[in-house]
Parts: C-alpha cells; sequence; structure tokens
C-alpha cells in the first residue's frame, strides 16, 4: 500500500511530462514510420527499375544485395511489379495484371532466397512458338508458305515470313505459359517495347525452362582429334608464294559475292562495286529494311547488269544480332536456286570493305584452293571464347534488340569455335550448310537461333565439327583495322544486353597494317569516306591505276541525308527548320546580289526535295538543300540547290603557358567516341537535343581546367572541372542539362582561375515546327522558354555570374521570354537571324535552266550533289570485263 500511494503520488507529480514523454514517443515513432515507408518505397522502385550491369558478367553479392532488400518489404509490396512507364503498350507487368485478371490470377515478382530465383507466374493467354524468328523482323515480294520448322528460325531456310499463330497474339493477351525464372529474362520482359516481343520473349524462356530449345547431343568431326584451327596449308603462308596470273589458270572459279549494306553511303558502296566488279562473278546486295534510299539506289544499280541482283526479301539487321545469320543462310539458299549463277565460292562482304588486290589475284588464289573454306578463328582459349561471346547465354532478338535471357549450357560433345564473321566459303559446304537434314547441322541452326553473335560461330562450329572440317583455312583473306583501346566502349548497349567491340576506320596512316602482313589478304574494311576517303583513293590507286589528269572531284565526297522519297516524316523538327532556313536564306543572299531583280526573287515552294553532307579533301564543307522554288510573279516551277557553311567560332587566348596544349573546343551531338568526331556533322541543335563538349589537346603536362555553360539570357547553366593527364587527346563531358535549352547563341568557356582562356559559341536553333506541324503559340510556347524556373541542373550556378563578371541578366532574360512567344512569320525572321549568325549561304544553282540569269546549272559545278562524280559512277563493262 505505501509503494502504491509513492506510485500514485509521483503520477500525479510528473503527470505532465510524462503526457509529454509520451507525446513525443509517439511523434518519434511516427517519423519512424514514414521514413521507413519512404524507403521501403524506394527499395522496391530500385528493384522494379533495376537494370542489366553494365559489365556482361553478372555480380552475384549485388543479386543478393537485391533480394534482401525485397524480401525485407511489406508482405502487400513484394508481390507487386507496378513501375509506370510513360510509352505505348504499358510495362510487361501491366500487360501481366491486364493478362490474368480474366481468371482472377495474380501475377508478379515472388520473393525468393538468394540460391532461387525470380519468378513471373502464368496467366491467360500466351502460347508456344514453334518458328520463334521475328515476323516483323522480314519482308519478302513473295508469299510465305508453311509455318511448322524443324527448328527454331527455320524460316530463313523456306520462304520469308512464315509465322506460327503464337506470333499474332493480340496487345492484351500477353501472359506467361510458365514460372518465368531469371533476373535476365525478367529484366528483358521489363524493358521490351511491344507486347509481341514480350510475348516471343515469355515463350522463348518458358520453351527453354521445359528443355525444349537444346539440340542436345551432337556428333563430332571423325577428323576432330587431329583438327587444329591453327592448320595453314604450306602454300598460303606467305604472299611471295602465291601465283597471282589469272593466265595460268585453266578453270577459275567464280564468286558470288554477297553485300550486306545499310544507310545512305551509296556512293561509297558504288565505288566498291566498281572496284570489284567483272562480267563473270555475280553480286547479291541485301539493304537493311530500314535503309529505304539505299534500297531505292541498289534497285537502279541492278537494272544495269544482269549479274547483279537485289534481295526480294529484306530483314533489320543488328549488331550481335541473330537476323544476320539469318539473312546469310537464306541469301545462300537465294544463290543455290539460281539456276543461271555458276559460282564457286560465297564471299560476304559490307558497303564499309575495299579491296586490297585486284579480281585477277583473287580468282588466281581460290581456283589454286577450291575446295578450301577460309574464316578467321577467335585465336583464344575455347572455354575463354564461349564466356566473352555470350554463348553461354540464351538471347533473343526482337524490337531491334538482343535481348539477354539467362544461362545455358553448351551442347554436349560439340566443340564450340568462332571468331570473324567475314568468310570466303566454297559451294560444297554452303549446299552442306543449307540443304542437309543431319543432326548437326539442324541442331546448331537451333542453337545459334538464340546466340549472340552467331554469324561469328556458326559456320565455324558447323565445318569444325563435320566431315569437312580437314577443308579449314584460318585465314578469311582480310584484314581489320582493330583498335581495341577505342573500338571497345560497349558503344552498342543500347542495342544489345552485351558489351562488344568494333574496329575502327582506315585512315592513310593504318595502311602500313596492309602492308606488314604475310598472309594472303584481299579486302580490309572498315572504310567510311564520311571519316576519310583519302585511304580509299590511295587502295583505288594502288589497285588500278591514277584517273585521268584533270578529273573532277577526286577528293570531293556527298552522302545524301534526306530524299524526298523518305517522307518530311523521317527527319526531325530541329533538321527541318535548319535545312529550310538554309534555304531561305540562300534565296534572300540572291535577290539581295541580283538588286531584287524579279527574275531572281524566288519563293520556296513545299519541304526540301534533298539534303547532302558535302566534304572536300576529307573536311566537312556544309549542307547542300535542294528545292523547289517559284519566280515573283510567276506559276513556274524551278529547282534550286544552295551550300550552307559552317563557320567557326572558337577562340584561343594568347600566351597561355600549359594551356597551349589546347587545340579545339567543339560542341555538338551524336559524339563517336571510337572515330572522336561528332556524326552531327555541323552541330545542328535544337531545344531537345543533349549537348555535349569535347577538347582536344597536344601532348603536354597535367593540367586542370573549369568549364562553364552560359545561356542566351546568361544564365549559367553548368561550370564543372576536367583533368587532363600528360597523354590525353581528348576530354569530353555531357552536362545533364534540363531540357528544353533556351534558344539563341550559347557560349562555353575554358577557364584557368576564373580567367578566360578559350572560348567556343554555338546555336540552340529555334523550332518552326513541332511534329512537323507549324509552332504554336499557346501548346508549344514552352519549347522556348528554357528549363523550368531557369534551373538546367539541380543546384543553380548563377552565383557565378559575378565571378565571371557577366553583364547584368535582367536585359536579356526578357528578350529571351520574349522571343520564346514569337510564331509564324516573326518566328521564321528569329530562326533566319539566328542561323545566319553560324551559317553562310551563299553558292546556289540551278538544276535546269534558270529565268535568272545569274544562276548556273548544278551539273557545271563542283560542289552541288548534281555535279559529276567520276569515281562513284558506275558505266559500262570494257572489254576486260571490269567497270574500273
Amino acid at each position: 500500500m505505501v509503494a502504491s500511494a509513492r506510485v500514485q503520488k509521483l503520477l500525479r507529480r510528473y503527470k505532465l511530462a510524462i503526457a509529454a514523454a509520451l507525446t513525443i514517443l509517439l511523434i518519434q515513432g511516427l517519423v519512424v514510420w514514414s521514413l521507413r515507408s519512404l524507403e521501403e518505397g524506394e527499395a522496391e522502385r530500385k528493384i522494379r527499375r533495376s537494370k542489366l550491369p553494365d559489365h556482361n558478367i553478372q555480380d552475384p553479392k549485388r543479386d543478393i544485395a537485391l533480394w534482401e532488400k525485397h524480401k525485407s518489404l511489406p508482405g502487400k509490396n513484394r508481390g507487386k511489379w507496378s513501375v509506370r512507364l510513360e510509352r505505348t503498350g504499358g510495362t510487361a507487368a501491366s500487360a501481366l495484371r491486364r493478362g490474368t485478371s480474366r481468371k482472377g490470377e495474380k501475377s508478379g515478382i515472388k520473393p525468393k532466397p538468394p540460391q532461387e530465383q525470380s519468378v513471373i507466374r502464368p496467366g491467360w493467354g500466351g502460347g508456344v512458338l514453334r518458328d520463334l524468328s521475328s515476323s516483323r523482323n522480314h519482308s519478302d515480294a513473295r508469299s510465305g508458305t508453311d509455318g511448322a520448322a524443324r527448328f527454331p528460325g527455320a524460316a530463313v531456310l523456306g520462304e520469308p515470313g512464315s509465322v506460327d499463330l503464337a506470333h499474332q497474339a493480340s496487345s492484351s493477351d500477353f501472359a506467361p505459359k510458365c514460372d518465368i525464372i531469371g533476373k535476365d529474362a525478367l529484366s528483358a520482359l521489363h524493358r521490351a517495347e511491344s507486347q509481341h516481343c514480350r510475348q516471343e520473349i515469355a515463350n522463348i524462356v518458358c520453351q527453354h525452362q521445359a528443355g525444349q530449345l537444346m539440340p542436345g547431343t551432337l556428333p563430332q568431326c571423325v577428323q576432330q582429334d587431329d583438327f587444329q584451327w591453327n592448320y595453314v596449308l604450306p602454300c598460303v603462308q606467305a604472299v611471295g608464294e602465291l601465283d597471282n596470273s589469272l593466265s595460268n589458270v585453266e578453270n577459275p572459279v567464280r564468286v558470288a559475292f554477297v553485300l550486306m549494306v545499310h544507310g545512305r553511303a551509296v556512293r561509297q558502296l558504288k565505288r566498291l562495286i566498281k572496284a570489284i566488279y567483272h562480267r563473270d562473278h555475280y553480286y547479291y546486295i541485301h539493304v537493311d529494311k530500314r535503309s529505304g534510299y539505299m534500297h531505292r539506289e541498289v534497285l537502279q544499280v541492278a537494272q544495269q547488269y544482269p549479274n547483279i541482283r537485289a534481295t526480294p526479301w529484306r530483314m533489320v539487321t543488328i549488331w550481335g544480332g541473330a537476323s544476320l545469320l539469318k539473312a546469310y543462310l537464306h541469301s545462300m539458299q537465294d544463290l543455290l536456286s539460281m539456276l543461271d549463277w555458276k559460282w564457286d565460292f560465297f564471299i560476304n562482304l559490307s558497303a564499309t570493305d575495299f579491296p586490297t588486290r585486284t579480281n585477277d589475284e583473287l580468282i588466281a588464289f581460290l581456283s589454286q584452293q577450291r575446295d578450301k573454306n577460309f574464316l578467321k578463328s577467335h585465336g583464344r582459349e575455347n572455354v575463354r571464347f564461349i564466356k566473352k561471346q555470350g554463348l553461354d547465354r540464351l538471347f533473343h532478338e526482337c524490337d531491334n534488340h538482343m535481348w539477354r535471357l539467362g544461362e545455358r549450357s553448351i551442347p554436349e560433345g560439340l566443340e564450340v569455335s568462332g571468331g570473324s564473321d567475314w568468310f570466303a566459303l566454297n559451294r560444297r559446304f554452303v549446299e552442306y550448310v543449307i540443304n542437309s537434314q543431319d543432326d548437326l547441322v539442324l541442331g546448331l541452326k537451333q542453337f545459334y537461333s538464340y546466340a549472340l553473335l552467331p554469324a561469328e560461330s556458326f559456320f565455324h562450329t558447323v565445318l569444325g565439327n563435320s566431315h569437312m572440317c580437314d577443308s579449314l583455312i584460318d585465314n578469311n583473306l582480310r584484314v581489320t583495322n582493330w583498335n581495341r583501346k577505342l573500338g571497345c566502349k560497349c558503344q552498342y548497349k543500347h542495342i544489345v544486353d552485351w558489351c562488344g567491340c568494333s574496329p575502327n576506320d582506315f585512315k592513310p596512316q593504318d595502311l602500313i597494317r596492309i602492308q606488314q602482313l604475310t598472309r594472303p589478304t584481299f579486302f580490309a574494311r572498315k572504310f567510311e569516306s564520311t571519316v576519310n576517303q583519302e585511304v580509299i583513293e590511295i587502295l583505288d590507286t594502288h589497285l588500278y591505276g591514277q584517273y585521268a589528269p584533270g578529273t573532277i572531284a577526286i577528293k570531293a565526297y556527298w552522302e545524301s541525308v534526306f530524299e524526298q522519297l523518305d517522307g518530311v516524316g523521317s527527319l526531325s523538327d530541329i533538321a527541318l527548320t535548319t535545312y529550310m532556313s538554309f534555304f531561305r536564306l540562300g534565296l534572300k543572299n540572291l535577290a539581295t546580289r541580283q538588286n531584287q531583280a524579279d527574275a531572281c526573287r524566288f519563293q520556296p515552294v513545299g519541304f526540301p526535295l534533298s539534303v547532302h553532307l558535302y566534304f572536300y579533301d576529307d573536311r566537312f564543307q556544309g549542307y547542300l538543300v535542294r528545292q523547289e522554288v517559284q519566280a515573283v510573279g510567276s506559276d513556274v516551277k524551278e529547282t534550286l540547290e544552295m551550300w550552307a557553311v559552317p563557320q567557326t567560332t572558337f577562340i584561343l587566348e594568347p600566351n597561355l603557358k600549359e594551356f597551349e596544349r589546347l587545340k579545339n573546343l567543339e560542341i555538338g551531338t551524336d559524339w563517336d567516341p571510337k572515330e572522336r568526331i561528332f556524326r552531327n556533322f555541323g552541330g545542328v541543335i535544337g531545344p531537345m537535343s543533349e549537348p555535349l563538349a569535347v577538347q582536344k589537346w597536344a601532348r603536354g603536362p597535367n593540367l586542370t581546367a573549369t568549364i562553364v555553360w552560359i545561356d542566351p539570357a546568361l544564365v549559367v547553366a553548368a561550370s564543372y572541372d576536367i583533368t587532363v593527364d600528360l597523354d590525353a587527346e581528348y576530354t569530353q563531358y555531357k552536362p545533364p542539362l534540363q531540357r528544353p535549352l533556351r534558344p539563341g547563341t550559347w557560349t562555353v568557356k575554358v577557364l584557368k582561375h576564373w580567367k578566360r582562356v578559350a572560348e567556343v559559341r554555338f546555336l540552340v536553333t529555334p523550332l518552326t515546327f513541332k511534329d512537323k506541324e507549324p509552332l504554336r503559340k499557346v501548346e508549344d510556347s514552352w519549347l522556348h522558354a528554357g528549363p523550368p524556373r531557369d534551373l538546367y541542373l539541380e543546384q543553380s550556378m548563377q552565383q557565378l555570374s559575378s565571378v565571371l563578371q557577366l553583364p547584368p541578366q535582367e536585359p536579356a532574360m526578357q528578350e529571351a521570354r520574349r522571343k520564346a512567344q514569337l510564331v509564324d512569320q516573326p518566328l521564321q525572321e528569329w530562326v533566319d537571324s539566328s542561323v545566319g549568325t553560324f551559317w553562310v549561304t551563299g553558292n546556289i544553282c540551278a538544276s535546269q535552266t534558270s529565268s535568272c540569269p545569274a544562276l548556273v546549272l548544278c551539273s557545271k559545278t563542283t560542289w552541288s550533289s548534281l555535279s559529276p562524280d567520276p569515281k562513284s559512277e558506275l558505266g559500262p563493262v570494257k572489254s576486260d570485263g571490269r567497270i574500273r
């Protein structure tokens, strides 16, 4: 009783304090609960949004850590995959929820211990694919036949386009037929854009988990124990030992050249055809399904020569994709079915290849080795090659992407090998690959239907494990300009879930690699005329001699970026805006020079007819825009072409000491780290672009510099430091600027202790079009207003304005806000005034005789895309069977 009374007394005395303490504890509990909820939500979002790691080999510790985070979530959150993405078709999760709701099932990711794998439960719909090749990745002028295939992807060997009904699932029907296991498969389902692709992925994973995609035990070559990839015939060990005289060959072989081309480098392709053409050989050209302009040009070439044909079917071929192997197999089948083409060897080329020896030398060599097959091996230990190539992983190509779907094992008894996907194969082996029904060929076709870079290994593995393995020569007869330091930067991660390498373009200084070779080589790669055309001219002259003195355009190169048949929809808004501004400025300059004479005053009609890049002596010279016009007071239409030349704005301060290392500062988009050029030639930049700054350096002492970006309204958009090492040649950085960028003249400064070392100005061009429609004042004014709250980064940099000694900001900001509201004619005038500051639009010509006497014919100029280009023109076949 005494203790109880004492407690009650204490309670009365400290009642308020206890109440306050309990209140504080309650508030703390609520705060902790709120923070825990936020952390759990963030953890769940990180799991839902998790992407593939940057490296090809995944980290198991990282996967366990992710599982631990996932396991710690409340039960109601663990089974969800509800991330929202703003893209057509929704996500794999939303498709799962739609599909499973019809039976009331609930699909999702289930928590699992680290040793287990993530699972997506089956729901309504789905199906099992028999032919798993993407039907949307293939088109044919001929009708399809039976869709049943003995192995996945077999449609390439029969009529193209034959698919199982499972491919035709509607967008609301997607759901797997099995428990989908593994983070690779789940990630692919999460990232795939279309329902069609997600359905294919789900069906393939289900088949793989059921063991339906493995060909089982495959037979080995009967001579496997004696087979060596380093086997080279004594007669081909050195170039000097070769008999290169075709006159000594009684029955010369005939070659079927298969060219896989894409892009818009038509003139370079024609120059290649000109160099390798002979009337006794055959040329079968496949053009990527996305390259309409190239296809139209190839069809015209095929009409000129009976031994040049274009494939009647077209595919989208991506780097590392299964589609490339399918295209090769389909081409082989076509060539075998052409009874009028009597060929002995199959040689694949691309538009970026060029011969290093004459056709006569190639044919003389192959005629001595007509029973051999020429492939280049990887030269590595086999297990390492399998890991490097990802052959122990399951891949599938759809949505123009190569998706990694999980691990798989190599078929028992199979000696996997590979190397280069450029080869020369004899007809006997090609017939075996296409027509054989034995377990080896059918099994490998199935296995490589789901492999990364299958063309780099399929033919090597078939040949090495077949009864013809002793016909293999470890030499693909070509040299590739590899520079691993520059070419292995995972530049294809946007189209394939893997890190790969790509060779560099040849330049004149690289030709020593060809001269130093002791093995026979007849082709080299890669070459790009937009990077360096001089090296092609050197090789061409070496093979066939110089063109006649006075031949024009030897150093000139033109490449189309737009043709009317492409459709205006193929252009971006910033490209369309800029090209039309170029043309208006050209017409204005013409009228000014001719004192406003009515015959030389033109109004543009419609949209551009064509746009070309123009290079001379391996330097970008500008854009050529061709468009219809009407003279003032006339109804007659003419076609004119004008030339827009970019102006340099780079300023370098004198007496820089260690900063004398700085040779250039350039702003642009589409930076190519391999060739170290901007692929967006001329730096056409709009409000929605993502520019980066690149500095070029000479060798010198280590230094640190500050880079500052300033927008047209004097807003300090970004500031950062760069460290330049002793041997650095280039430094680059793309600040994560919020968009839209404010249109107008931007300035980027290089500073040392906040003193200017160098400066460059660049133009963010205001848009006159939004989605190819004229800009509207109310709906589209945000495009020219700059970023929200004038913040390009999360933190404002405006405090640097005083350090940089910038003028007062208010007048510049008011002017920027006024211009942001412009539309119609005032907007056009603003665009033309801005573009005219950075580009000179002087030369202009007419495609036919013009009403303006000052205009010369484009065919008489040296710069027009309509001017003669003898080196890239395909003429009649000469008496010796060649064109060149």
